[in-house]
């Protein structure tokens, strides 16, 4: 969005022109970083609501973050400096929320701003872990060995999103194929058949006046029934469940076969985390933290929380995780084994690997599961709903 201004420079000379930025506050603070005195500054009206329009839908996604993770760690071997490498990767940056923000953090180091400073300033871009690693590698001198975790880390996590991404479209397809024939035949079809059957004046089947009821309920209330779906929705996206996303966890969790596929993603999220941050340097206790934090689910972040405590009370890792369920024995005994050999980096490395593939697993079989179930439920439906219209058609026809 581009904000017209006029402000006085360092010299105390007034200066008129444009500055695009996301919203005005980003500008003001732009222009106040080049140490202008802003006099006004308003929006251009030229092109304003479109441009607004389109900011709604940028974002920074996880595949542009892992991109720029590996650029960054490649300009560092390279002994870019840090404000160069960050310019440069503004300049190039397509999505153009990233190339802001890049552009705003190079603004803040050009000023005296650790990396980690700048990078936390954009809570919306780079997470709480991410800002974490990278204050660890200036705290160890090892940035270019961060940002290569980091985008080995973030490969990973962007593989397994993907792939369950991917494997969920088919079955999406299929189901939102099987609600349109449905609903087509229930208001199309089935009335033209149902008025057959009436006028026919024999005993019309319990299953079938089912079908002729629910026919009717979508001629007269569908558009209703829709409108309260959409309504309800929204109200769900926003606002979650009675009891908050607690309950959603908590149900999700318990799901038949998803339930597992749930477990395993967040251990792995979990031993991925820890590994990372322990490796680059982030203590023991941060890292716990940070890994509730950034896990992805109620429960778990409230285990790492209590885990948290625990620990800083003086209890060991695997002591923190020996009581609750959700963890498997497995894995708290592991962790025991790294933390009385020294090696817990390690071990968590193979129980994130081990769980990652776990949980590929279940994809791929719940994948191939789906897929004809799927299948067979669009056929038994649509064979149902004509079934229960043409066999009393079927018996008219044979009594006359």
């Amino acid at each position: 969005m581009l904000f017209n201004y006029k402000a006085l420079n360092q010299a105390g000379v007034e200066e008129v022109g444009t500055i695009d930025a996301i919203n005005m506050d980003v500008a003001i603070n732009s222009l106040q970083r080049r140490n202008f005195v802003i006099e006004t500054i308003i929006p251009e009206n030229s092109g304003s609501f479109m441009n607004q329009i389109s900011l709604m839908f940028e974002r920074v996604s996880l595949k542009d973050l892992v991109m720029l993770s590996s650029q960054v760690s490649i300009l560092f071997n390279s002994h870019v400096s840090v404000l160069r490498i960050f310019r440069l990767l503004a300049d190039g940056a397509e999505n153009p929320t990233l190339g802001r923000t890049l552009n705003e953090v190079a603004d803040d180091i050009q000023g005296g701003e650790s990396l980690s400073g700048a990078l936390g300033k954009h809570p919306t871009v780079f997470s709480e872990f991410y800002v974490n690693m990278v204050k660890a590698g200036e705290e160890s001198g090892k940035l270019s060995e961060t940002f290569e975790y980091l985008a080995s880390y973030m490969e990973r996590s962007y593989a397994l999103t993907s792939k369950t991404k991917n494997a969920l479209v088919y079955p999406a397809f299929v189901i939102f194929t099987f609600i349109g024939v449905m609903v087509l035949m229930l208001i199309v079809v089935i009335p033209k058949l149902s008025a057959v059957l009436i006028e026919g004046g024999q005993a019309i089947p319990i299953y079938t006046q089912v079908v002729i009821g629910l026919s009717n309920f979508m001629i007269n209330y569908g558009l209703f029934a829709l409108i309260f779906l959409i309504i309800a929705g929204v109200i769900f996206w926003k606002v979650g469940l009675p009891g908050g996303s607690k309950s959603w966890s908590s149900i999700k969790l318990k799901l038949p076969l998803f339930g597992r596929l749930f477990k395993k993603t967040y251990l792995s999220r979990i031993a991925d985390n820890l590994d990372t941050m322990l490796a680059s340097g982030v203590p023991m206790l941060r890292s716990i933290e940070i890994a509730g934090k950034v896990v992805g689910d109620d429960t778990y972040a409230a285990i790492m929380f209590d885990a948290g405590e625990k620990v800083k009370a003086g209890s060991s890792l695997s002591d923190a995780f020996s009581d609750r369920p959700e963890i498997p024995p497995i894995m708290v005994q592991m962790v025991k084994v790294g933390e009385e050999t020294g090696e817990l980096s390690t071990i968590l490395k193979t129980l994130a690997v081990f769980y990652k593939r776990e949980a590929d697993s279940m994809v791929d079989t719940m994948v191939g599961l789906i897929e004809p179930i799927m299948i067979v439920l669009l056929a038994v439906g649509v064979g149902f709903l004509l079934a229960s219209v043409l066999i009393p058609i079927y018996n008219i026809t044979a009594s006359i």
